[in-house]
């Protein structure tokens, strides 16, 4: 798929959003192949009430893979990781898996807020700070992601 090799983060999110769009309107599926493809898959998953597509699973370890990588070679992202990380503490606090990478949660972070705009609800200016780290830090994964 294009979007994974242009933007693997954005692919995850594109991902994440189909799967609760079709948790929602099963019926829609019909509408287009790519809706019924990806529906079937849930189904063969056996993830239509909750969970992710392995697609995703696997573009998400891809990414966490990156994402070790990096904090192993690159003194800038490593930093620009550790500042960031009281704040993912926060928020995997906040969630029923605390023990979730710092990858995805902040692909967590981003679907939720996501979310939030969607239903017209505020997001406070700390949330909108990490929100601008967090899309820093993904935007030079995929950036990295694509030039490999």
């Amino acid at each position: 798929m294009i979007l994974k090799k242009n933007n693997i983060a954005e692919y995850i999110l594109y991902l994440w959003q189909i799967e609760d769009f079709l948790r929602a309107f099963p019926q829609h599926a019909e509408s287009n192949q790519e809706l019924h493809d990806l529906n079937q898959m849930m189904h063969q998953e056996n993830i239509m009430e909750s969970g992710h597509l392995q697609l995703a699973k696997n573009a998400l370890d891809e990414l966490e893979d990156l994402h070790n990588d990096l904090l192993d070679q690159e003194a800038t992202y490593r930093a620009a990781v550790i500042q960031l990380a009281p704040s993912l503490n926060i928020l995997k606090s906040k969630t029923n898996r605390p023990t979730m990478s710092d990858i995805e949660a902040c692909l967590v972070l981003l679907y939720q807020i996501m979310l939030l705009k969607l239903q017209k609800k505020p997001i406070s200016t700390e949330t909108e700070q990490v929100q601008k780290q967090v899309t820093k830090l993904l935007q030079y994964l995929s950036k990295t992601y694509k030039e490999q």
